[in-house]
């Protein structure tokens, strides 16, 4: 039986993913409520610029009295999209002293003040939900969280950037150097007038913290992520991949040590072959490949952001926050018994993809292949080409401590007969 009372729900933020949860919610609320088994009424919406046409959403319930909202006593739940740290961490946590339960899509937040939030909502009973702060419409936060509870999760690696993966995926089928590539991402609408969150690598860092921390049941901050953003990747680059049968993403790679006794988060641009499933993610689409002992491999696929896909991701939590209110019930919380240390970025094993230019004469490929075995360095391919007293040569090394890797570029670097380090690239997938 239906309850009558109505579930009441505050939104912060009516920008393009709140006015999509605005206009969702009215156009469908007998589908919600048949859903949640309760009415569920907007009763707010907290914005900053009130004067601003929003197609859809009623005007009576328009205010800028974001924390006057909140507090009101009678709000049920919270829906937070306004991004960033504050004021959104305050309204966020005087919501839960209010009683209410959160719907965020904040990542910047979570990633950084996660542990914190979660010790409120469960201090005042009420649920913190997350879906839509990471790749938008792919459901990734609930399936880790609570279908693969019972399994063990080692790695998850994914491209969880719609931005980057669009100016890589121009870079590799047009030709177009970064800045091009960047230029049409902005014209597109997938680039902010300021890209640096993206660019930078630092919306990935976020997602990155929140999905390690999750599946490895353990704190993880976005400040345990090792970051490096593609403004350094070249057309060059590129072409060097597709030599190799691979192309380039941004990835965010989350992996559980061998001996279980630590976890690593890193964010940067790899090479990966072109058979592996991540290779053929286009544009501004997201894909999570997720490694676990008795799921085996899984991928989730779709777009990862914009406002209808985060919108629908948002709604789904409402859903099931609204229907433990209806039930008197929460939801799962944070699970960080392993309390797994994060290790630094120079512990991780990876591969490296160097390009060198160098002197063309004899002796050059035995001075740089004993500065790899100096520092414990396998090569694993060498390519070399040469004209006119200029060389390359390209080597990919065998897996070794990424810090070993890194001494051994700076030692290449001080050979004499080193002209230049042209490119550095990890490669991953294999």
């Amino acid at each position: 039986m239906m309850r009558t009372r109505p579930l009441k729900v505050a939104l912060l933020g009516c920008g393009v993913v709140g006015s999509e949860v605005a206009r969702i919610m009215t156009t469908h609320a007998d589908d919600l409520a048949a859903r949640v088994g309760a009415p569920v009424e907007l009763a707010g919406i907290a914005v900053r610029r009130p004067g601003r046409v929003r197609d859809g959403v009623p005007e009576e319930l328009i205010t800028t009295d974001a924390m006057a909202l909140v507090k009101r006593g009678d709000i049920d739940v919270v829906i937070e999209v306004i991004g960033g740290i504050e004021p959104a961490r305050g309204l966020i946590t005087t919501a839960f002293e209010h009683g209410a339960s959160v719907v965020s899509a904040n990542k910047a937040l979570l990633a950084e003040e996660g542990a914190a939030l979660h010790a409120a909502a469960e201090q005042r009973g009420t649920d913190l939900y997350y879906e839509a702060a990471v790749a938008g419409a792919i459901p990734l936060v609930r399936p880790l969280r609570e279908s693969m509870a019972g399994d063990k999760v080692n790695r998850v690696l994914g491209i969880v950037n719609g931005t980057t993966n669009f100016i890589l995926d121009k870079m590799d089928t047009s030709g177009a150097g970064y800045s091009e590539a960047l230029d049409e991402a902005t014209a597109l609408g997938y680039a902010e007038a300021d890209p640096t969150a993206d660019v930078e690598g630092f919306d990935a860092a976020a997602k990155a913290a929140i999905l390690a921390g999750i599946a490895f049941h353990t704190r993880v901050t976005i400040e345990d992520v090792h970051r490096e953003g593609i403004t350094e990747v070249t057309a060059a680059d590129i072409a060097s991949a597709k030599r190799m049968g691979c192309t380039v993403k941004l990835l965010a790679i989350c992996e559980r040590a061998a001996d279980g006794r630590s976890v690593t988060a890193r964010v940067h641009p790899a090479m990966i072959p072109l058979s592996h499933p991540l290779a053929s993610v286009r544009e501004a689409y997201n894909a999570v490949f997720i490694e676990a002992d008795a799921a085996g491999q899984l991928m989730f696929y779709g777009p990862g952001a914009g406002g209808s896909p985060t919108a629908s991701a948002v709604l789904g939590d409402l859903v099931a926050v609204c229907r433990n209110k209806v039930n008197e019930a929460t939801g799962p919380g944070e699970s960080a018994y392993t309390q797994l240390p994060v290790s630094p970025m120079g512990e991780v094993v990876t591969r490296y993809h160097i390009s060198l230019d160098v002197a063309d004469k004899s002796g050059v490929l035995a001075q740089v292949a004993t500065v790899f075995a100096e520092h414990g360095v396998s090569i694993d391919t060498v390519r070399q080409q040469g004209k006119d007293g200029e060389a390359s040569l390209v080597v990919v090394t065998h897996r070794a401590p990424d810090a070993a890797l890194s001494a051994t570029v700076e030692a290449l670097r001080r050979l004499q007969t080193v002209r230049g380090v042209a490119s550095i690239m990890r490669v991953e997938g294999e």
